[in-house]
């Protein structure tokens, strides 16, 4: 029997890593486990209790202020053990995070063959995302299994020089995790607090626009939110301390605006379909709201995610302050262009990307 090991360790990754968790499981040909690294801690814990996947393992790396020589050292450290006690027959991992970078270069060191889930987005500028960017390009060169979510992904790797008999064109995980999310019945105090106003969904938290770029993008929505008095924003605010004081400090005393704990999947989903408009600077939203129709505005630069951008679902913005506010405004008074934005076609995935996943790696191993 093939032994397959997953490892993730940030929320977003357990998002799109338990739903094929699950789906292995059901296969009577592979024995499944699993390792987190605990680089997000609570976040994570949340994921997992609503999919119910128990770690084998867990590395408990998440301490304070850690910045990425304590992420990426601390796992090296922690997951050689696990990988010479489990010996895998293919370890399985998402993205571009530090968990996915560094459980790679482990995996290379001791030759066990990399599966690369979401493989192949680029922005093709290792300092944007930082340090994404890098990671995913770097697995990218090691890994033998590369599930592609799309065939732009798919190109990118045929153009870095991958085989083509190493990718697969699978749809995105996400997309599966999401089926089963949304309830007509529910109930939350911030959705009784928006009422009848329209809903502006926002998250914040991407590391290069920690500073001036986030302060311009606060300023922006706070312009809007002041002169549309029918609109109310939730913003659940990450955990780092950086991006809470500037939160804080632009849009602390802000009445239509609740900036509020992080939301558990389950309730995130259910914000993300009962939203007007989506402003974010994340990845997996990027993905999520056009599957409920809501445009998004991208608060970077780049994406890695440029399929949303060519079928209208998305719209890259920056950071500039102008730019943000003039199409913020555009879309809460032009029904035209929202419509155009919210009818799009998602081009992310039809629900079953970890069956292709599962279906493959039963196949080739």
């Amino acid at each position: 029997m093939k032994k397959i090991m997953l490892v993730f360790g940030t929320r977003p990754e357990a998002i799109k890593m338990c739903p094929l968790v699950n789906e292995l499981k059901k296969r009577n040909k592979m024995k499944i486990v699993v390792c987190v690294t605990g680089q997000h801690r609570q976040m994570l814990d949340q994921v997992l209790e609503i999919f119910h996947v128990v770690p084998d393992y867990d590395l408990s790396i998440m301490k304070e202020e850690q910045n990425l020589f304590d992420v990426t050292t601390n796992i090296l450290n922690k997951i050689k053990n696990v990988l010479e006690e489990t010996n895998p027959d293919v370890c399985l991992i998402h993205g571009d995070t530090s968990t996915t970078f560094v459980t790679a270069l482990a995996c290379f060191y001791m030759q066990i063959p990399i599966g690369h889930v979401e493989a192949g987005l680029r922005t093709f500028d290792i300092y944007s995302l930082y340090p994404e960017e890098f990671n995913r390009q770097a697995v990218s060169i090691i890994s033998q299994f590369n599930f592609a979510p799309t065939e732009l992904a798919k190109k990118h790797l045929l153009n870095e020089g991958k085989k083509a008999s190493t990718i697969y064109v699978t749809g995105n995980t996400v997309i599966d995790a999401m089926q089963h999310m949304v309830v007509e019945n529910y109930q939350h105090p911030e959705i009784d607090w928006v009422g009848d106003n329209r809903m502006i969904f926002i998250t914040a938290h991407r590391r290069e626009n920690l500073g001036k770029p986030m302060r311009n993008m606060f300023r922006a929505i706070r312009r809007v939110l002041n002169e549309h008095l029918d609109v109310r924003a939730i913003y659940p605010i990450h955990m780092n301390p950086i991006v809470r004081k500037i939160a804080d400090e632009e849009l602390g005393d802000c009445d239509q605006i609740h900036i509020i704990e992080p939301l558990e999947v389950f309730d995130c989903h259910n914000f993300e379909a009962r939203c007007f408009l989506c402003l974010t600077d994340s990845g997996g939203i990027q993905e999520e709201c056009p599957s409920y129709g809501k445009p998004v505005l991208v608060m970077r630069n780049t994406t890695e995610r440029p399929e949303g951008i060519k079928a209208g679902t998305l719209k890259l913005v920056g950071t500039d302050e102008k730019t943000i506010y003039e199409w913020f405004t555009r879309l809460l008074d032009d029904k035209e262009e929202y419509t155009k934005m919210a009818h799009a076609t998602n081009p992310y995935g039809d629900g079953h990307a970890s069956e292709r996943i599962a279906d493959i790696l039963e196949e080739k191993l």
